[in-house]
């Protein structure tokens, strides 16, 4: 596999190399034993994962933006991380917090691509205006959180009318809501403590009992979601500023920032 890697990936780093030629293998391994026990969803989790491998390289050789080995190495884990690790090894579930570190680091590494876009335009030559280093730093920003509130658009459609679990529910113990006002009032009813909750669905025709509390649909996923975004965002955002500024800090923004290919 490493030399099928080589031979494709030719003039790559190392360590880059040898990220790739591990991943593929893995998901090639996953795809086969998916396959043999006829998880055919799970099959193209695994073919998507092999085609998303390939994007970086494609913006890498065949584009004139320069992609850092390091960011390149983190896009791969990260997809590697979402589809075979989170989706079929059922790492979301498993691992309470595995969703809220992916979220980070798409924050993170949304805000990377979004800095260099605007930071390779004000940079050239035909740009009839040039950003200074705080407002790059905070287009940085809102480009990661833009992402991150499309992507809970995704979730919310998949879940409302695919039937699917992706903003993940969570049980609360307290609420407070207006609709409980039983005076039809603007004034929340507050209930703390609660213990038990009892669901009569006429579609199964059987009582449904959630113990230890209220099952929340999503909203607190949501809301979790966009703020650890909004975290991995501004860590890149002061990142990229020490950058531009040339300041202490910023030799490590230069490992996840593309640039533009040196003629």
């Amino acid at each position: 596999m490493i030399r099928l890697i080589k031979v494709f990936f030719k003039g790559n780093d190392k360590k880059l190399i040898f990220t790739l030629a591990s991943l593929y293998t893995l998901v090639i391994i996953s795809m086969i034993i998916q396959l043999t026990m006829g998880n055919y969803q799970n099959v193209f989790y695994c073919i998507l994962a092999l085609i998303l491998f390939l994007i970086p390289y494609i913006i890498d050789k065949k584009t004139v933006i320069s992609l850092p080995n390091t960011l390149e190495i983190m896009i791969l884990f990260f997809i590697f991380s979402t589809t075979i690790l989170g989706e079929i090894r059922n790492f979301y579930t498993t691992f309470p917090h595995w969703d809220t570190m992916l979220h980070t680091l798409s924050g993170f590494l949304c805000a990377a691509i979004g800095f260099s876009l605007v930071n390779i335009l004000n940079r050239s030559n035909r740009s009839f205006m040039h950003l200074s280093p705080i407002f790059v730093a905070f287009v940085a920003f809102c480009f990661s959180m833009t992402i991150g509130i499309l992507w809970e658009f995704v979730e919310f459609a998949g879940d409302k009318y695919l039937g699917k679990d992706m903003q993940k529910d969570e049980i609360i113990t307290k609420i407070s809501s207006v609709k409980l006002n039983q005076k039809n009032e603007n004034i929340p009813v507050k209930l703390d403590a609660i213990n038990k909750t009892i669901i009569y669905s006429n579609h199964y025709k059987k009582t449904i009992v959630i113990e230890d509390g209220y099952l929340d649909i999503g909203l607190t996923d949501t809301m979790k979601d966009l703020f650890v975004n909004f975290i991995g965002a501004i860590l890149f955002s002061i990142l990229g500023f020490f950058y531009l500024k040339k300041q202490e800090g910023y030799k490590i923004a230069e490992l996840f920032i593309p640039r533009l290919k040196e003629r």
